[in-house]
């Protein structure tokens, strides 16, 4: 680094110091005791605490606190106890009998029945989320046995059905403010109502968000913490300098920028977690418009894999924090397949695709002009897109890089409008539930994000996905996915670059924190101060 560097990034965290002294006073008015709480991060500041209706990543992280689902998942993707306390499956596969635990109460002192989970999981995801819905219309009939008993029956098997129940896809709605309402204008929505270990206590927008202890949680002696603070921090500079300054415990995801991981986890009261993300598994990516030229043509999509190298990636952009990916599926999600067809970094190879379909350079050694539609997720990804264009520049297309903010991409991604776009998103543990819904035809839903806004169809591929579903058993399920892989990649509707590991910063004072595959934004019914 040298002393220009030096200066810009003194000069940085200077301002972000005393940015950072300006807001700390206004977020901690409600910190006058010596209560055990944790100050979290927040970014961006959610637009909603309502998970029913939104599942933006900081909504999850905050919203993960007060709503719960029937389950939680072990690293392993195991199903272990949440409003279940347990749960049987008939030998065909086709019944769910979930045995819910009797002592939880709303936030608002009714109790949780069997009749929540009905009015949940038959109306309420049914309408409102698109995820959900793909699990749920899979049930011939949702019925509540008893006032704690509540079985699903299904059409067909459905393999990852227990999968389901995760609290971002399924979280537990109160069927007694919100049956027969307008869900989406439903005035409850601003004042979120959980069974959670933590309440809402106070949203002061643009400062910060407390949550206070629930002292009627159903778990035994939980929570340990009485408050989490969510302390929102539009400025990088200002979330380094809390970690840094001790003034937040925790950061996660994209929190804090790439290049300052490593030297903040090196501070003696910090750990780097990596551990936590199994549920969400990103591979960073770059998705291609099949339905425009020179999109439509595999070879210019084979080119351009050929020609970006994902080991520079994962060092350069993520700074070690992931590895080159091989196709859709992370090695961290089940069903993953290695043996497929490699991009290796070869610039001929990519020269001479394009070479075949006649894309000759000019005189200024161009072949092709294309847009690369710039993910508006912070610093990384304006690296990212950087990066491909140097990168795609040496085998003659030229990116022109498109900027946006999140409102314009997602409306630009969902409506078609783009060439080439980069892209994160969950794969939620199974590739029925966060792949498949990428690549099936029956999926390509304009006006839809994070579905298959590609246009990528293939009648194979279809069938193998829905294989992969429905098989019972986890041989057939692998068979199939194995195959569906070896397609993809080939075809490359998308250029998969990074399986990146999310980062978590956490203060060593604070234990049981990350304690499954969901990470951080998990209940912390079981976190406390060590």
């Amino acid at each position: 680094m040298n002393d220009m560097t030096m200066n810009r990034r003194t000069v940085l965290l200077a301002g972000s110091a005393s940015l950072l002294a300006g807001l700390m006073p206004q977020m901690t008015l409600a910190q006058s005791n010596n209560a055990a709480r944790m100050n979290v991060i927040a970014f961006p500041e959610p637009p909603t605490l309502f998970i029913g209706l939104d599942q933006n990543g900081s909504t999850q992280t905050v919203s993960g606190k007060i709503y719960e689902s029937l389950l939680s998942y072990d690293f392993d993707f195991t199903p272990r106890p949440g409003l279940a306390e347990s749960w049987d499956v008939s030998e065909d596969g086709l019944t769910y009998t979930f045995h819910l635990v009797k002592t939880a109460k709303w936030h608002d002192g009714e109790p949780f029945t069997a009749d929540d989970v009905v009015f949940t999981t038959k109306e309420f995801l049914m309408e409102v989320h698109p995820r959900a819905r793909g699990i749920f219309q899979n049930c011939e009939t949702i019925e509540a046995v008893d006032e704690h008993t509540v079985r699903f029956t299904l059409k067909q098997p459905f393999a990852p059905f227990l999968m389901g129940f995760e609290m971002s896809t399924a979280p537990m709605i109160p069927a007694h403010l919100y049956r027969g309402t307008d869900f989406r204008t439903n005035p409850n929505n601003n004042k979120p109502i959980g069974t959670g270990p933590f309440k809402l206590a106070e949203w002061n927008r643009g400062s910060y968000i407390r949550l206070e202890k629930n002292p009627d949680y159903h778990g035994e002696g939980e929570p340990h913490l009485d408050e989490i603070i969510f302390q929102i921090l539009p400025d990088a500079g200002a979330r380094a300098v809390a970690i840094e300054q001790g003034q937040v415990q925790q950061a996660q995801f994209f929190d804090i920028e790439m290049f300052d991981i490593q030297r903040l986890s090196e501070l003696g009261n910090i750990q780097l977690i990596t551990k936590g993300y199994e549920f969400y598994a990103p591979v960073a990516r770059i998705e291609f418009n099949t339905r425009v030229e020179p999109f439509n043509d595999k070879r210019f999509r084979q080119a351009i894999c050929h020609a970006l190298d994902k080991q520079l990636f994962a060092d350069a952009i993520f700074f070690g924090l992931g590895k080159p990916a091989t196709g859709p599926i992370s090695n961290r999600t089940r069903f993953y397949d290695a043996d497929v067809k490699p991009y290796d970094y070869d610039l001929e190879k990519a020269a001479a695709l394009l070479d075949e379909m006649g894309l000759k350079p000019d005189a200024n050694g161009v072949r092709r002009t294309v847009k690369f539609l710039r993910l508006p997720w912070g610093e990384t990804w304006a690296r990212f897109a950087e990066l491909v264009q140097q990168q795609l520049a040496l085998i003659g297309i030229k990116v022109e890089i498109e900027p946006a903010d999140p409102a314009s991409w997602t409306s630009k991604y969902a409506n078609w409008e783009f060439e080439m776009t980069s892209n994160y998103p969950y794969q939620f543990g199974d590739p029925a539930l966060g792949v498949s819904r990428f690549f099936v035809s029956s999926n390509i839903r304009k006006g839809v994000a994070y579905s298959n806004c590609t246009g990528y169809e293939n009648p194979e591929v279809d069938a193998l996905f829905e294989k992969g579903a429905t098989a019972t058993s986890d041989a057939d399920r692998q068979a199939a996915y194995s195959a569906a892989q070896k397609i993809l990649v080939e075809d490359v509707p998308m250029a998969w670059l990074v399986e990146v590991d999310f980062p978590t910063l956490l203060d060593k004072g604070y234990e049981d924190v990350v304690v499954s595959a969901i990470g951080v934004n998990e209940t912390y019914r079981k976190a406390r101060k060590a």
